[in-house]
């Protein structure tokens, strides 16, 4: 589970660091001079999908991960060994490489005046036949949407059946507390990612689609790492320990008139 973890956090790095250091940059750029060459924009588009298709990939696995202890606690060491993960591990970033790179190859490649760019931004500007690209793009987003709810679906169903037929309260409430941090971060990235999508069908919205991608990339990563951080117990004790040391203790004050 913890080599799960690591991968989400290795992605939430690589997302954050493919377009936040660029809007930095333009932070200090005068309007006119904010563009962005054609060989720039197409890696970003690929970092931004290749990004967000990792990140469903992983969220796959790690619910898979939580059927097998909860459904199947004996089979779990057995069948999630380190291979195991590691296994599922190359094959969620070798996937997501494979389909996000037919994605951008499909596309033209053009130069765009934003600090965003994804696939839809390139191929939106061009004037030739762009229908291959419609139909791979819907394709693509319907394959990896699709198998994500579906697996999350299937999964904790099969763990809430498991939860209502066991009378351990010790085993519910830890798969409660397992499941529910996981249903967070994969609502947080599912919701993300559908307003992006909603937001391209609808032209005049464009800033506001900009404003959507940005956020993509920041609060899915710093929620990913508040859920997840405080979950493990050093982290919350650390945190705590610093609360209680940036907090003004409270000053004692006595009555004089007892003393005497």
């Amino acid at each position: 589970m913890y080599l799960l973890f690591c991968n989400m956090s290795i992605n939430d790095v690589f997302g954050a660091s493919t377009i936040i250091p660029r809007i930095l940059s333009d932070v200090f750029i005068p309007m006119s001079q904010r563009f962005m060459s054609y060989n720039e924009c197409v890696i970003q588009a690929f970092c931004a999908h290749f990004h967000a298709g990792i990140a469903h990939a992983v969220l796959i696995i790690m619910a898979v991960d939580r059927y097998m202890a909860i459904c199947k606690p004996l089979h779990y060491a057995a069948i999630m060994t380190h291979r195991m993960v590691l296994g599922l591990s190359v094959w969620a970033w070798s996937i997501s490489f494979l389909l996000v790179g037919i994605l951008i190859g499909l596309s033209v490649r053009l130069v765009i005046l934003n600090p965003f760019c994804d696939n839809a931004s390139l191929f939106k500007l061009s004037c030739e036949n762009i229908l291959i690209n419609h139909v791979y793009g819907l394709g693509i987003t319907v394959v990896i949407l699709g198998s994500s709810l579906c697996s999350v679906m299937l999964t904790y169903l099969s763990i809430a059946m498991v939860c209502l037929r066991s009378k351990n309260k010790a085993l519910n409430s830890k798969a409660l507390q397992t499941c529910a941090t996981h249903l967070a971060a994969y609502a947080i990235l599912l919701f993300s990612g559908c307003i992006i999508i909603i937001l391209h069908r609808f032209p005049h919205l464009s800033d506001h689609g900009k404003l959507a991608s940005i956020l993509l990339h920041v609060v899915p990563p710093a929620m990913n790492a508040i859920i997840y951080g405080l979950q493990i117990k050093a982290v919350r004790e650390k945190i705590i320990i610093i609360f209680k040391r940036a907090t003004p203790g409270k000053v004692k004050v006595t009555n004089c008139d007892s003393q005497k």
